[in-house]
């Protein structure tokens, strides 16, 4: 057993980070002493119980510019005093003060990139800022050893640009069978109903949500929506929800613990992913809820994009709609809710799925970076 001491670094707060919280773990149970670094939000809950360090950095400021200039200035201090074998850089927003730290120290630095960062599209919108974070990348990317990626897609794009040997592993669930400990009645659900669930920690513009809830306008009494999470979008789904008066056919749940998100997710009868091929970083996304509504034996309603396609066809887990708009996925709902021998093929097809998509066959890769 390793009793290297790994700092792990983010942008976010930590609460609701999965695939952050996953590779902690992975690294604790093999022995790592992990601290994770994160910052302090005045809206932050209070963390969970976890078996590694953590660490949240105040910052002046909360978004913008100057929220990344001083949170880089800070991380870059907090992390050269630290002790330290093993440094990881979660996104591009914290990879300059871990590579300068790991030349001035000497220390091994890992990459783990969620995204095509350059490409999300805060950034699209405003080249010049855009311009300032694919600088940053140009200048380190081709410089680094140890590089991670979510799909074999953005994998790829970072190959053939930086000529790095960039590995995949891929943002799934861990193995395991979600037990309900909570019933419908509970959570506030109805019983008798279709339940229709979009989950997200970053429920966005592009990433169908509006299209949803205009498709529940369309949906008689049968179906009912749960959307679950956080993102720019909820206010005005909530605004929609009041203008349609769908009050009786929507509930809304904010972000919460991974935990607490499984109970609501196998309530599910149908999960939704429609993110839109608006931007690079969309177009090849690989989106955990995927995986998480797989793993809750959730059949699958998802748009027609290259990663998430791939998973659905290979394993029969769901159906794919052509184009993201209020007409088509209202009928793809009813077509899934109306054909239950199809319905329970697919749900059977989720089980055999989750034994081959889950995060240990996954923390393979890792093994060969850390170990």
């Amino acid at each position: 057993m390793s009793n290297k001491k790994a700092l792990v670094s983010v942008t976010n707060d930590l609460y609701t980070d999965q695939r952050v919280h996953k590779v902690c773990m992975f690294l604790h149970e093999n022995g790592f002493e992990v601290k994770l670094i994160g910052r302090h939000r005045k809206n932050s809950p209070e963390m969970d119980h976890r078996p590694y360090q953590w660490r949240r950095l105040n910052v002046l400021f909360d978004k913008g510019p100057l929220f990344y200039a001083f949170y880089n200035i800070f991380l870059f201090f907090y992390l050269l005093i630290q002790k330290k074998d093993v440094l990881v850089s979660n996104d591009l927003d914290t990879l300059l003060p871990n590579y300068l730290v790991s030349k001035f120290c000497r220390k091994k630095l890992v990459y783990d990139s969620h995204e095509l960062f350059t490409e999300v599209p805060e950034l699209v919108s405003r080249p010049k800022v855009q311009r300032v974070w694919l600088k940053i990348e140009e200048a380190i990317f081709p410089k680094l050893k140890n590089v991670i990626t979510v799909n074999e897609s953005i994998a790829q794009i970072y190959r053939e640009k930086y000529q790095v040997d960039v590995k995949v592993v891929r943002n799934i669930a861990s193995k395991r069978n979600v037990i309900p400990l909570k019933t419908k009645m509970d959570l506030g659900i109805p019983e008798n109903k279709f339940i229709v669930l979009l989950q997200g920690a970053w429920i966005n513009m592009d990433r169908g949500g509006e299209e949803l809830l205009d498709a529940f306008k369309l949906l008689n009494d049968k179906f009912f929506l749960v959307i679950a999470g956080g993102g720019d979008v909820i206010d005005l789904l909530k605004e929609r929800t009041q203008e349609y008066q769908l009050m009786d056919k929507v509930k809304f749940f904010p972000k919460m613990p991974y935990d607490e998100l499984c109970q609501i997710t196998i309530q599910a009868d149908l999960g939704v992913s429609f993110d839109k091929n608006t931007n690079m970083n969309y177009q090849f996304s690989l989106p955990n809820k995927l995986f998480d509504y797989i793993h809750s034996s959730v059949p699958v309603l998802v748009s027609d994009l290259v990663e998430i396609k791939r998973v659905v066809q290979q394993y029969q887990v769901g159906e794919i709609i052509e184009e993201v708009n209020p007409e088509k996925i209202a009928e793809a709902i009813q077509k899934i809710a109306s054909d239950p021998i199809q319905y329970q093929k697919m749900k059977s097809n989720t089980q055999r799925a989750s034994e081959e998509l889950n995060w240990e066959n996954e923390t393979k890769v890792l093994e060969e970076i850390y170990l």
